[in-house]
C-alpha cells in the first residue's frame, strides 16, 4: 500500500506539524498562566477583604503550578490514550486551576476528536465535577455571590463549546481519511484492471503463437520425418522436400515475428499495428500447404454472400487450422474432409473430419498437452458459439463448431 502523503496525514490528524504542536502548547501555557493569575488574584482580594482560609489558599497557590506542570507533561500521551489523559487531567483540575485552564481543555478536545460518545460524556462529567470541587476549596466570596447552578452551567458550557468544535474537526478529518482511502482503493482497482488486461493480452498472444506455429512446425516435422525415414526418394524429391521444410520454417519465423510485434510496440522504429489475422478467405492457401505436405484434403465450402463477420471468420479459420494440425500429428496419411457452410442470421458451421491413420505412413511425434483444443474452445466461447470434438465412430476424429452469424455484421469487432 502506498504511503500516505504528508498533507493527507496532517489533514486527517494522523500527524501534527511542528508548528501545530508548538502553538497548541503555547496556548496551553498562556491559558494556564492567565487562569492562575485571575483566580488567585481574586482570592487574594477576597482574603484582604476579610475572607478566611488563607492557609488553604497558600497551599493551593503553591501546589497549583506543580499539578498544572504535571498535566502539561501528560499531554504528549493524549494521542495514544485520549480518554485516559482527558479524564486524568480533568481530575487534576479539582485542585489546580492551572490544569483546568489549559491542559484539561486540550486533552478534552483531543478526546472529542475521536467522536466516541462514552469517553466524551465521562470526560465532561469528571471535568464539571472537578471544577465544582475546586469551587468548594477556594474561599467563600472569592468570585462574588454565585449560585451553584450557574457554576455548573458555566463549567458545562466551558467544556461543551470546545468539545463541539472538535467533534466537527473530527468529522472533517474522518471525511478526508475516507476520501483518501477511496482514492487509494480506486488506484488499487485500476492497477488490478491493468494487470488483468496485461494477463489477458499475454494469454491472447500465447494462443496466437500456438495457432500460428503449431501448423507450420507440424509441416516441418512431417517433411523432416519423411527425409529421415524415406529411403526411396530420389534427389529431386529430396530437394523438393528440403525446400518445403525450409519454406515452412521461414514462414513460421515470419508469422512468429508478426505475432510478437505487439510486444515490441515500445521499441523505436517498430510499428505497433498488428497485421490482419487470417480469415476464411485464407482457407484455400491453408489447404494448399497441407496438400503440399502430402495430406489428402477435400474441401466442401458453400458460397456465401456476404462474407461472415471478421470475428466469426477468424475463428472459423483457426478451427480448420488447428484441426488440420491435429490430424497430421495424430492421424498421418489419413484423408481429411473440411466442410464449411452457413447463412447470415443463422449459424456458420465448420466441420473437419479425418480418418484413421495410414499404417504405411511413418508417424511423427504425436505428443501434446491438448492446449490447441482448449484454445479453440475458448475462442468459440468468446464468439458465442459451440464446439464439439471427439471420435466420429468410424475410427476417425471430428471437430465441429457452430458460430452465430449476425445478419448485420460484426460491428463490435
Amino acid at each position: 500500500m502506498a504511503t500516505a502523503d504528508a498533507r493527507i496525514e496532517y489533514a486527517t490528524g494522523a500527524r501534527l506539524s511542528v508548528w501545530s504542536s508548538v502553538w497548541r502548547y503555547l496556548v496551553v501555557v498562556l491559558s494556564s498562566a492567565l487562569s492562575y493569575l485571575i483566580v488567585y488574584g481574586s482570592v487574594a482580594e477576597a482574603i484582604d477583604g476579610g475572607a478566611p482560609d488563607s492557609t488553604r489558599v497558600a497551599v493551593l497557590a503553591l501546589i497549583d503550578p506543580v499539578i498544572g506542570l504535571v498535566a502539561i507533561l501528560l499531554l504528549p500521551l493524549r494521542r495514544r490514550a485520549p480518554a485516559t489523559i482527558a479524564i486524568v487531567t480533568a481530575t487534576l483540575s479539582s485542585v489546580s486551576t492551572t490544569a483546568a485552564g489549559g491542559p484539561a481543555m486540550l486533552a478534552a478536545v483531543s478526546n472529542a476528536t475521536h467522536r466516541r460518545a462514552v469517553p466524551i460524556i465521562a470526560n465532561g462529567l469528571v471535568y464539571v465535577a472537578a471544577l465544582w470541587v475546586y469551587e468548594q476549596l477556594v474561599p467563600a466570596g472569592a468570585f462574588g455571590p454565585t449560585p451553584e447552578w450557574l457554576v455548573l452551567v458555566t463549567t458545562g458550557l466551558a467544556f461543551l463549546i470546545p468539545a463541539a468544535f472538535e467533534l466537527y474537526i473530527g468529522a472533517r478529518r474522518a471525511l478526508v481519511a475516507s476520501l483518501h482511502e477511496r482514492a487509494l482503493e480506486a488506484e488499487r482497482e485500476r492497477e488490478l484492471q491493468v494487470a488483468a488486461a496485461q494477463a489477458g493480452e499475454r494469454t491472447r498472444i500465447a494462443r496466437e503463437m500456438h495457432d500460428v506455429l503449431a501448423h507450420r512446425i507440424s509441416l516441418v516435422a512431417m517433411h523432416a520425418g519423411a527425409l529421415a525415414y524415406r529411403e526411396d526418394l530420389d534427389r529431386a524429391e529430396s530437394t523438393r522436400t528440403v525446400a518445403l521444410v525450409q519454406d515452412n520454417a521461414r514462414r513460421a519465423l515470419t508469422e512468429l515475428r508478426q505475432v510478437l510485434g505487439v510486444l515490441r510496440a515500445e521499441i523505436p522504429n517498430v510499428s505497433d499495428v498488428e497485421p490482419p489475422q487470417p480469415t476464411l478467405d485464407a482457407i484455400p492457401a491453408l489447404l494448399s500447404d497441407a496438400r503440399a505436405a502430402g495430406a489428402i484434403v477435400d474441401l466442401n465450402a458453400e458460397e456465401t454472400t456476404p462474407s461472415p463477420p471478421p470475428l466469426v471468420s477468424r475463428t472459423g479459420f483457426r478451427i480448420v487450422q488447428e484441426a488440420l494440425t491435429n490430424a497430421r500429428k495424430h492421424s498421418p496419411g489419413a484423408a481429411i474432409r473440411v466442410s464449411i457452410g452457413g447463412r447470415p442470421g443463422g449459424l456458420l458451421a465448420v466441420e473437419v473430419v479425418n480418418g484413421s491413420p495410414t499404417p504405411a505412413v511413418h508417424e511423427t511425434d504425436a505428443t501434446g498437452a491438448g492446449f490447441g483444443l482448449m484454445g479453440l474452445a475458448e475462442r468459440v466461447e468468446l464468439a458465442g458459439g459451440t464446439l464439439e470434438h471427439g471420435p466420429d465412430g468410424r475410427g476417425g476424429f471430428a471437430v465441429r463448431a457452430w458460430l452465430p452469424w449476425d445478419a448485420e455484421g460484426d460491428e463490435g469487432d
